[in-house]
């Protein structure tokens, strides 16, 4: 992918190397990987200004960062694409005459706070509602090169593009409209989750779409983008897991559903064919 150093640093909240704090309360998450389930309406260890919280399990506890960043090139292509995403759903949203709220991208080591409770590493990148702003720990993208088997840097912007495709949906009131139906009938939680998903991954398509036309893709970009989508499918990860497919399980949808969703994006770069709420997904 073509990016240049020195864009959307303002967009993005470094929290790398700080304790996280507990805020308390808060609904979850809508993450990649999983949902960020723990610590709802009611989550973290105390309320606002308490003092730094144990780590979670498995999660070594957070390290004043000293020396040059390791990560300084990667944080910058991060920078790059939450700038070029929420300058591209700005320019979509202006077409519709409506207003788009942009938005921060937090990078943390570990665990960290959030209007949704206290995030972890182990959740992978996710959104929460409540405080509209995408976390990730950049550890995530050597497990999505190593352990999910999707390299490349347009791998990295899809996962990136994804949850501001949640951001999209929490600002247009899709979420909200799921949330709301899941609680009526919670034999259809995982079924309206499913949806949610596909479409953010539908949403990250029709940005991929943009980057094209701004001719920021290079030669097997695309083809990145698709395998980090199949990567995390629920079918992929559950048979790497645990060697069986339990469908009924799944929260974000198959490989062969979420390479579909994005690429419906990609293919024609309109919003308006993101409506995975109708008919068969």
């Amino acid at each position: 992918m073509r990016w240049k150093r020195g864009t959307g640093g303002g967009q993005v909240e470094d929290r790398r190397g700080a304790s996280p704090v507990a805020l308390g309360g808060g609904a979850g998450g809508i993450g990649l990987v999983v949902l960020l389930l723990f610590y709802l309406l009611g989550g973290g260890s105390g309320g606002a200004g308490a003092g730094p919280l144990d780590p979670l399990p498995g999660m070594p506890a957070a390290q004043g960062q000293t020396g040059p960043d390791p990560d300084a090139e990667l944080k910058d292509f991060v920078s790059f694409v939450v700038q070029d995403v929420q300058s591209s759903w700005t320019t979509t949203f202006a077409n519709a005459d409506k207003p788009y709220e942009p938005t921060k991208l937090v990078l943390f080591d570990g665990a960290t706070q959030t209007g949704c409770g206290v995030g972890s590493s182990q959740t992978g990148p996710f959104y929460c509602p409540l405080d509209r702003k995408v976390y990730l720990d950049l550890g995530f993208f050597r497990d999505l090169r190593s352990r999910f088997g999707a390299p490349g840097d347009f791998a990295q912007a899809y996962v990136i593009a994804h949850e501001f495709g949640h951001h999209v949906q929490n600002v247009l009131g899709v979420s909200e409209d799921v949330r709301r139906k899941q609680q009526a009938n919670a034999r259809e939680a995982n079924d309206l989750s499913i949806r949610l998903e596909l479409q953010a991954d539908c949403l990250a398509g029709v940005w991929a779409h943009s980057a094209y036309e701004e001719e920021l893709l290079e030669s097997g970009d695309l083809e990145e983008g698709l395998g980090a989508a199949a990567a995390v499918g629920d079918d992929r990860i559950q048979e790497a897991s645990t060697g069986r497919v339990d469908r009924e399980s799944w929260t974000h949808g198959s490989s062969e559903q979420r390479v579909r969703w994005f690429k419906k994006g990609f293919d024609g770069g309109d919003p308006g064919a993101c409506d995975s709420f109708s008919g068969d997904v």
